[in-house]
């Protein structure tokens, strides 16, 4: 309590650029683009994984979506699990959408590093990101494809399909990976898949060890798909995803 007290007494508003409002475990991750910095901001809650529960996520009912223009108050920093060096603490106070963004203000922040997020390959070992300096460590990217396709890889708890998305960047780089944004998803089961042209947020996992391996991996995510193509996409009513 006289943690968080000392925390609200120091309470300031961040702005970001909503990139990413996808699925982790049970409730959501939140990410976006500071403007006023170029840099990643991932609010977190002070929780063993750090989601952001529903209740403290809404805006007037509704959830953020993407290239929402959010107010957020954030501590200066948040814990990092050890690698996440984009998280910021919520603190109390409101939440407030302040406007919207368009695709081609966001276009600026893609990033065409040798591998995505890292490595070449579909996870970053976590004594790897741990050995990289702070400054240089990051768990979310945003991308600009060439190609994006998508398929079923199973089927989740509540019934839905899982899916799984495999994307070649404008840098040719290439990457297969499973797709946590919930409204790409309901486009998906409803038979509508996004063009090859898009903004996509890369973010990576909470360390996870696979029984076989000894190491502890932090895979890969398709965390938020940004159309860069306009269509006639069917208009989705945020109430009807299965956020």
């Amino acid at each position: 309590m006289a943690r968080m007290a000392r925390l609200a007494g120091a309470t300031r508003t961040t702005r970001i650029i909503c990139l990413a409002n996808s699925w982790k475990r049970r409730e959501h991750c939140i990410a976006g683009i500071d403007p006023a910095t170029g840099r990643w901001v991932r609010p977190v809650t002070d929780t063993p994984d750090g989601s952001v529960p529903r209740y403290a996520r809404l805006i007037y009912g509704a959830e953020p979506a993407l290239l929402d223009i959010l107010v957020i108050p954030l501590a200066p920093a948040g814990p990092d699990f050890g690698f996440e060096c984009e998280n910021r603490l919520i603190l109390p106070g409101t939440w407030r959408r302040a406007g919207r963004a368009r695709p081609r203000d966001v276009l600026r922040y893609c990033a065409d590093d040798d591998g995505i997020l890292h490595t070449p390959g579909p996870f970053v070992p976590l004594p790897f990101l741990r050995a990289l300096p702070p400054a240089r460590r990051c768990s979310l990217q945003l991308v600009e494809t060439v190609k994006f396709a998508a398929r079923q890889s199973g089927q989740r708890d509540n019934g839905m399909n899982k899916w799984q998305g495999a994307l070649v960047t404008r840098a040719g780089q290439q990457l297969i990976a499973r797709i946590t944004d919930p409204v790409l998803v309901l486009r998906l089961e409803a038979g509508d898949e996004p063009s090859d042209h898009c903004l996509v947020t890369v973010s990576l996992s909470l360390p996870w060890r696979p029984y076989e391996r000894e190491e502890e991996r932090c895979y890969k995510l398709i965390a938020g798909v940004i159309d860069l193509v306009p269509k006639a996409a069917p208009v989705l009513d945020l109430s009807d995803v299965p956020f």
